[in-house]
């Protein structure tokens, strides 16, 4: 944790207490957007249109808000040059009843994007979470396939030419279910079978040609027996995928992480590389750091998460093919991780988490100085030293295999990973 704290210090000189940090120029040439612009990164966060004002003045980079710029607009603009709906392009916020779509608010988020000159991230068309409550008596094996195509059709098209990337599946790996494919028991499996993934990108790519189709998950950075495992079975997707000729263009890298405990590492690095063999852009999508474990107060929570940024960013960005770095959500004051009563989102002492660049009140903390640095070197060749190699003995999730579908290759049945 000391080290932590030095760090904190180091990105902004003597300044450790985040108030301090509100005299540091944070807008525009010193924003995120303006470091990530120089080395070619998209850079974002996930965004409630709802709170989005759209009288905002273009343009305006003044690092006081001006009466007509509220502090949540006006960050997201002077920080972000790619946007992501947190919920507002979902199933359950689109789909009001089987025979209707409500777009207010997508059609919001990206009439503000372009009048920022932002890019919009697709999120998402189909995901076995945040369905309408009309879905489950609703849908059935006679009209899923024909539901799903209707809905990516529809939506992917409204927006055709607009969107950098749609996270065309979201979430559909799950190990522990216990299928040889590693895919997840969901309901869009249940009704359709395997080949839905396949059916939702083809249906996607002919909405929307233009964007990059996107296969997004969590729990693929660690190295640890239980992500090593899914992170196998999420690139053994993506392989088969490419190798039916398929159209996916990316893998989505979540990154909701921890402040304590393992580390990414290894593994990551080599989703990213084997990516990059068949021609697959990889973006960090959902970036936040989780600090409910973490003992301590506020200053010890900027320090411990400006650390993992430091760290993960330095391990990620040297990559080219990683194009684009979204954190979920760009304050604390509208953090999910401050918005749930799970477990997993408690602080044992009941205080707020502390897991993204600007705190409640809109001041940058310390993890906005370590990703504003990382960006700086994040595009020179860097050689990690901090690696977490997995054991020798533990099995390599990404050896060569055959695939089946590949052209010239006999059906066979693929490893288990």
């Amino acid at each position: 944790m000391a080290a932590a704290v030095s760090l904190s210090a180091a990105l902004h000189g003597e300044e450790r207490h985040p108030q301090a940090q509100a005299k540091v120029p944070v807008d525009g040439p010193d924003s995120l957007r303006a470091h990530a612009a120089a080395v070619g990164l998209q850079i974002g966060c996930a965004v409630v249109p709802q709170l989005l004002d759209l009288s905002a003045n273009a343009g305006n980079a003044s690092a006081t808000p001006t009466p007509d710029q509220d502090p949540y607009t006006h960050t997201v603009i002077e920080q972000a040059n790619i946007l992501v709906a947190e919920n507002a392009m979902k199933w359950s916020s689109l789909r009001p009843s089987p025979a209707t779509f409500a777009f207010e608010q997508s059609d919001k988020l990206f009439q503000f994007a372009s009048i920022h000159g932002q890019l919009v991230r697709g999120h998402n068309l189909c995901w076995h979470e945040q369905l309408p409550s009309w879905f489950s008596s609703y849908a059935s094996k006679a009209n899923a396939k024909a539901l799903l195509t209707q809905h990516i059709q529809t939506v992917a098209s409204r927006y055709a030419g607009r969107v950098h990337s749609w996270d065309v599946v979201n979430e559909a790996v799950h190990p522990p279910d216990g299928r040889p494919d590693g895919l997840r028991k969901s309901p869009w499996l249940d009704l359709i079978g395997p080949e839905y993934i396949e059916l939702a990108f083809t249906t996607a790519a002919k909405a929307d040609p233009q964007a990059k189709l996107t296969y997004n998950d969590y729990d693929i950075e660690l190295d640890t027996a239980e992500q090593s495992s899914k992170r196998g079975a999420v690139l053994m997707l993506a392989r088969r995928l490419h190798a039916r000729g398929i159209p996916i263009q990316a893998i989505g890298v979540q990154s909701h992480l921890q402040a304590t405990g393992p580390r990414p590492g290894a593994g990551l690095l080599s989703l990213i590389r084997e990516a990059a063999k068949m021609g697959l852009e990889v973006y960090i999508t959902e970036m936040d750091v989780n600090t409910r474990a973490l003992p301590g107060g506020p200053e010890a929570q900027d320090a411990a998460v400006a650390e993992v940024y430091k760290t993960y960013l330095d391990l990620v960005l040297p990559e080219p093919n990683v194009k684009a770095l979204l954190t979920w959500g760009i304050t604390d004051a509208h953090t999910w991780l401050n918005q749930s009563k799970q477990p997993w989102a408690l602080r044992p002492d009941f205080a707020r988490q502390r897991p993204l660049p600007f705190d409640d009140q809109y001041e940058p903390v310390p993890a906005f100085f370590a990703m504003r640095s990382a960006l700086d070197r994040g595009r020179q060749p860097l050689v990690p030293t901090d690696i977490t190699t997995p054991p020798k003995d533990s099995k390599d999730p990404y050896a060569p295999f055959a695939v089946p579908g590949s052209p010239g290759v006999p059906p066979q049945t693929p490893p288990h990973q």
